[in-house]
């Protein structure tokens, strides 16, 4: 098939690059200039294990193609994904102005029928609004259809993920659109699921909610093991093995971030408001995300009685491993707390360094995790990059000015820690000193 995607961020250049190496024709649009001129270069704007790969594949075999034109793509293509970014308005509801933006030029370069499909994450009634904007700009009359088909990928293994999905959700309104989405998704031998446009927009917010919740619901059980002197990540072991719960996203820690989870939580929250529906149990997870990321600050001052004028060392910048991404990363918000603390802050990320140098100011950027904890009166542990469970602790001991980790993504063993001569504070689970 002939494709277009409008947005070459996370889910748009994944999703144009796995289409792809499926066989299809794939032009990706995008309004940034240096950014499609850099991958026309070959230079991938992120980093996404194995997309740089198959992005210089799939445009060397010329199946793959970047552009700025709409226009181009739109005439070129048979179905369209819009893929643009829906960030979070001051009060949390989801800012739709950038695919309202992109509706109206679908409309406007139309020749025949198209098949127009909101990839991104949307709340619900936004296809009805879709359809409304193209037909209102759709001045040659051309036929369409729109659909919603959302991802679940998630960074870090989002190339997997596409090719290797749990299910495929489509939200159509007509027997053409469902045809085509099942012939292009068919060599992905993945269950499809069928629904209506406001449904598949539903079970997106619905899962990410519930995944949110889970998380939520392991760091409030990780607080009482410490009040307890149990170990949460026994607890989730035992919760994980039951088939019905999984042991998924139950690792206790300083919370979640990244752009899905906080934008859509809040985004979700405020379709409910609308409707007039207190979704309590949405709103408490959020409330308890916060909590956790304040409650792993006052770990770090609570360890160190005086904080103003302490070097500490922070391993690890991206909201999670295998990815470079910093929105709404925690590690924003603790280095921040601890620099208005009075903290001196050294940083070491295996993938973020650059955009952290956008987001974080005043701290010392490191080459590795050895000249992070170079001089450290405390280590912290933010994101749970492999390389750092891999670390020569000998090394870290005889570099650091105080032997002090405070760990949040519980990443070491509390009794190796004390046998390595640490003293070492962790998320739900005795501190062994």
């Amino acid at each position: 098939m002939n494709i277009c995607v409008i947005g070459t961020g996370y889910v748009g250049l994944v999703t144009g690059a796995c289409f792809a190496d499926l066989g299809n024709e794939v032009i990706c649009v995008d309004r940034d200039k240096k950014k499609i001129a850099d991958l026309n270069k070959g230079l991938i704007p992120i980093y996404e294990p194995g997309l740089e790969d198959l992005v210089t594949r799939n445009r060397r075999e010329k199946r793959l193609k970047f552009t700025t034109s709409i226009s181009a793509g739109v005439k070129e293509s048979d179905v369209i994904f819009i893929a643009v970014g829906t960030p979070s308005k001051e009060n949390g509801e989801a800012d739709l102005s950038d695919i309202e933006n992109v509706c109206r030029e679908i409309a406007r370069h139309m020749p025949s029928y198209r098949l127009i499909v909101e990839k991104s994450t949307v709340p619900v009634e936004t296809g009805r609004w879709i359809a409304r904007t193209i037909a209102t700009y759709n001045k040659k009359k051309a036929k369409f259809d729109v659909a919603s088909n959302p991802e679940f990928l998630r960074e870090g293994s989002a190339v997997r993920d596409f090719m290797n999905p749990d299910r495929i959700v489509v939200g159509v309104e007509s027997k053409r659109a469902e045809k085509i989405l099942n012939e292009l998704y068919k060599p992905l031998k993945a269950p499809i699921v069928i629904t209506d446009i406001k449904s598949a927009e539903l079970i997106k917010h619905s899962s990410n909610a519930f995944l949110a919740m889970k998380v939520s619901f392991i760091n409030s059980v990780a607080n009482i093991c410490e009040h307890v002197g149990a170990d949460v990540t026994k607890v989730a072991d035992g919760l994980g093995l039951d088939k019905r719960i999984g042991r998924t996203f139950l690792d206790a820690g300083i919370g979640y971030g990244g752009f899905c989870f906080p934008k859509d939580a809040a985004a979700f929250l405020r379709i409910c408001d609308k409707f007039g529906f207190d979704f309590k149990l949405l709103r408490s997870t959020k409330e308890m995300n916060e909590r956790q990321k304040k409650s792993f600050i006052k770990k770090v001052e609570d360890a160190l009685w005086i904080v103003k004028g302490k070097a500490i060392g922070v391993l690890g910048l991206s909201f999670k491993p295998n990815t470079d991404d910093m929105r709404y990363a925690p590690s924003i918000e603790i280095v921040e707390a601890l620099q208005r603390d009075g903290a001196k802050i050294r940083v070491f990320d295996p993938q973020a360094m650059a955009k952290a140098r956008e987001v974080l100011t005043g701290v010392k950027f490191c080459k590795d995790a050895y000249e992070t904890a170079k001089g450290a009166d405390c280590l912290l542990v933010v994101t749970e990059w492999n390389e750092f469970k891999e670390l020569d602790l000998p090394r870290i001991k005889k570099l650091m000015n105080v032997p002090l980790i405070v760990d949040g993504r519980n990443i070491y063993e509390p009794a190796k820690m004390k046998k390595e001569g640490f003293r070492y504070i962790s998320i739900g689970r005795a501190s062994l000193k």
